[in-house]
């Protein structure tokens, strides 16, 4: 067995990877444009190919060299503020690899089991009618990121309709874990609460809506759900990847807060806030339990802690670097 995963130097695929080298005997590719960036523990296993897959030649090459039997599709601009900001950028980067390695696998007539990460994202508009969001429900974007996924989505049944490639969409909800960068809910309280543990910055953390629900679920449990779906998934369908209920964001800061060694003031932040909100989102799992026999393993707290105690390493190394300077 061959795997390759794209953007496996991201948050998800790293973790992909890592649940792979510990479950599967198989042969891991990844590529990304700064190879350098793959956790140390993966070297050991992973051969990380440097390319930029908006590049028809190098998704050529990286066929070529790979010859994946299974191929896990990461890549992409994952941040919705980022997508607000300039769109196009957002959709060409999450489209146009796509459109690659689809168009590359056609020509270069190879059976690859082809896993699509799209989003939770992509069912956008929120009725009371429309929670929990099924697989057949209408998509409705309500911005440029929700926008790209859809793209990515359909795009993906098109060329299982079109060309036969044996396609398995997936639809995580908001996943969170150690690695994920401060741009997101979860990292961002845990990197100032420890900053704020270390002095850094004053006791005062900086939020922004805290009355939207949302659907969390651990990355380590998602990358699980993947690697399933790759296994028993049925071609063509879509699958969502979730906790199955929704979360205020609220509880997520009170029980970080809890486990915090300082006491903090909370303060709203109104450049944290997004033009367009959606109140509360989640995803019927049931599908992919049943096709999968998938089931969420670790807990919410669990998850929050994991998060909090690898912002304090990461703020600890940074101010022993500053200090050694």
């Amino acid at each position: 067995m061959r795997i390759l995963i794209t953007g496996i130097t991201g948050f998800a695929g790293s973790h992909l990877a890592a649940h792979l080298m510990h479950t599967t005997t198989a042969t891991i590719f990844g590529v990304a444009r700064h190879p350098d960036r793959l956790p140390r523990e993966l070297r050991r296993r992973v051969t990380c190919l440097r390319g930029d897959l908006q590049d028809t030649a190098c998704v050529k090459q990286v066929l070529a060299d790979t010859e994946p039997d299974v191929l896990y599709h990461l890549a992409g601009q994952p941040f919705v503020p980022t997508a607000w900001a300039n769109p196009w950028e957002t959709i060409r980067l999450n489209v146009l690899p796509q459109l690659n390695l689809l168009q590359e696998i056609v020509a270069q007539k190879r059976r690859v089991r082809f896993v699509s990460v799209s989003s939770g994202k992509v069912y956008g508009i929120a009725t009371p009618d429309r929670i929990p969001f099924r697989e057949d429900m209408l998509l409705q974007p309500d911005n440029p990121y929700d926008l790209s996924k859809v793209t990515q989505d359909l795009m993906a049944l098109q060329y299982f309709h079109s060309h036969g490639v044996p396609v398995v969409r997936a639809r995580p909800f908001n996943h969170i874990g150690p690695r994920q960068t401060h741009h997101f809910v979860a990292a961002a309280f845990a990197r100032q609460i420890a900053q704020i543990e270390s002095g850094l910055q004053p006791p005062v953390l900086k939020v922004g809506n805290l009355e939207a629900e949302r659907d969390f679920s651990d990355v380590r449990d998602v990358v699980r759900a993947y690697a399933l779906l790759a296994e028993k998934g049925i071609p063509g369908e879509a699958y969502n990847i979730g906790s199955g209920r929704a979360v205020p964001v609220q509880s997520l800061l009170d029980m970080l807060l809890e486990m915090s060694s300082v006491k903090i003031t909370v303060e709203p932040d109104p450049a944290r806030m997004r033009p367009a909100d959606q109140p509360i989102s989640y995803g019927d799992i049931s599908k992919l339990q049943k096709q999968t026999g998938w089931q969420p393993e670790i807990s919410l707290k669990e998850s929050l802690r994991d998060i909090l105690n690898y912002w304090r390493g990461i703020v600890a190394a940074e101010m022993s670097v500053s200090a050694g300077e």
